[in-house]
């Protein structure tokens, strides 16, 4: 059985998070989106443990899934398919079939060696039980849980680390998004230069890092320092439509999917299991290269070196950003990589794709329109994105979207990098390749 799991999001209380982050419709988006393994996100939140103990009950070992899934949905655009059950309307109901694993993400500020360090770790746990009993460790340290989902401890990686292994041996922790600037272990503003450097004696109960938006495996794997650990994406999906932008793909027999198995899989780096990572193309993220926002500055590490640092137009400091500090701790080349490395496989999220091929925005009427014929059609978004033969979507879809999937399976795009906050672009066509496909007539059943 093929398995793709997104291990990392927020609920509706993480700040800047939609509110519409709910326990249901977490279950039918991940069903949208093809995602059959998804975070919980958030067992911090007194009131979003609440809920979930609420909305979830036991699945397969340490897993979950929802006591009463969402209707099928009556309106046009969101179901009716044969290829995807949990999409039937009449017959089953949203996110029946996904299975939830109990996470969380917290963020530690703490000054160590003489600098203020600000990191960002996932944690992961089996039971509600062993959750609580997490939660009750930190709230009699003083942390204060309900502010916000994602909360803030005034605790080392280290003293974290040990409060989630003392509630449970089987909790683990994931270092998230490990080069962004502010808030990634190796992040340019406040990280640090290695895993033993920020766990001490604990590294060794680290076994994965989560490559976060901005960067790919082959990035990581400049860093043979890190050749123990395995590779994990995900989402961080602050909303619904983001779940899935990036994810894991394994294959496990239906029989023996559990969280024990999951997590074996990510520890042992079984890549006859673990099968590839799903990445933003890097430069998509927000903080792939060097840049001043303010003044629309972008700068690779050698034009940052030039400018001695600072924005060639205001004189503030540039934000450092995953490309320069990849560069400056790496020890060997690209394409150098350990023998059992999960491979990455870059892709495009679908809205996106339709979007540039229409030439409109993500959100307007025509490419929703679209959006929701392809998921009917398909079954759910990745088995557009990944199966769809490319011949049956030119029937569906048109010349100019198929052609578009093609080019992202191939990952042949033209990359706009992102820089200091500032999302990439990811253009897939010219306007002029565009303008040949629309201008044939070949969409306008579509666009």
């Amino acid at each position: 059985m093929r398995l793709i799991s997104d291990i990392e999001i927020h609920s509706k209380y993480s700040r800047a998070c939609s509110p519409a982050l709910t326990p249901e419709n977490i279950g039918k988006w991940a069903d949208i989106k093809g995602v059959q393994l998804i975070g919980t996100g958030d067992f911090t939140h007194p009131k979003w443990i609440e809920e979930l103990k609420a909305a979830l009950e036991p699945a397969e070992e340490g897993l979950y899934k929802l006591r009463n899934p969402l209707p099928s949905p009556p309106h046009k655009g969101e179901g009716n398919n044969k290829k995807n059950p949990s999409l039937q309307v009449g017959e089953a109901r949203w996110g029946g079939n996904v299975r939830f694993i109990l996470s969380a993400e917290i963020s530690c500020i703490f000054s160590q060696g003489g600098k203020l360090r600000r990191v960002h770790l996932l944690c992961y746990s089996p039971s509600f039980a062993s959750v609580e009993k997490f939660n009750k460790l930190l709230a009699d340290k003083g942390a204060k849980l309900a502010g916000d989902g994602r909360p803030i401890l005034g605790m080392s990686c280290a003293e974290t680390l040990k409060y989630l292994k003392d509630a449970d041996s089987q909790n683990q922790m994931v270092p998230a998004h490990v080069w962004t600037p502010y808030f990634g272990i190796f992040g340019s503003k406040s990280g640090f230069d290695s895993i033993d450097e920020a766990f001490g004696e604990q590294a060794k109960e680290i076994f994965a890092i989560e490559t976060g938006l901005s960067s790919d495996p082959a990035m990581n794997y400049r860093l043979s320092r890190n050749d123990r650990l395995t590779l994990v994406s995900s989402s961080d999906a602050h909303s619904l439509p983001r779940i899935g932008r990036e994810a894991n793909v394994m294959e496990i027999p239906e029989s023996e999917l559990s969280y024990g198995e999951f997590m074996r899989i990510i520890r042992e780096k079984d890549t006859d299991r673990f099968k590839f990572t799903i990445e933003y193309f890097p430069e998509e993220g927000k903080y792939h290269m060097d840049g001043h926002r303010d003044c629309g500055l972008a700068a690779t590490p050698k034009e940052t070196e030039k400018y001695g640092g600072r924005c060639p137009k205001c004189g503030r400091k540039i934000t450092v950003g995953v490309l320069s500090r990849v560069e400056e701790l790496a020890d060997r080349g690209y394409g150098e990589e350990p023998k059992n490395a999960i491979p990455g496989k870059h892709l495009v999220p679908l809205e996106e794709v339709l979007a540039e091929c229409a030439g409109k925005g993500v959100k307007t009427k025509t490419v929703q329109g679209l959006y929701w014929q392809l998921i009917e059609k398909a079954g759910n978004e990745f088995a557009v994105i990944l199966d769809m033969p490319i011949g049956e979507l030119k029937k569906v879809a048109g010349e100019t979207v198929a052609e578009a999937v093609k080019r992202v399976r191939e990952e042949k795009v033209n990359p706009i990098p992102g820089y200091d906050g500032e999302y990439g672009v990811i253009k897939i066509f010219t306007d002029e390749e565009r303008e040949h496909f629309l201008g044939k007539g070949r969409q306008k059943s579509l666009f």
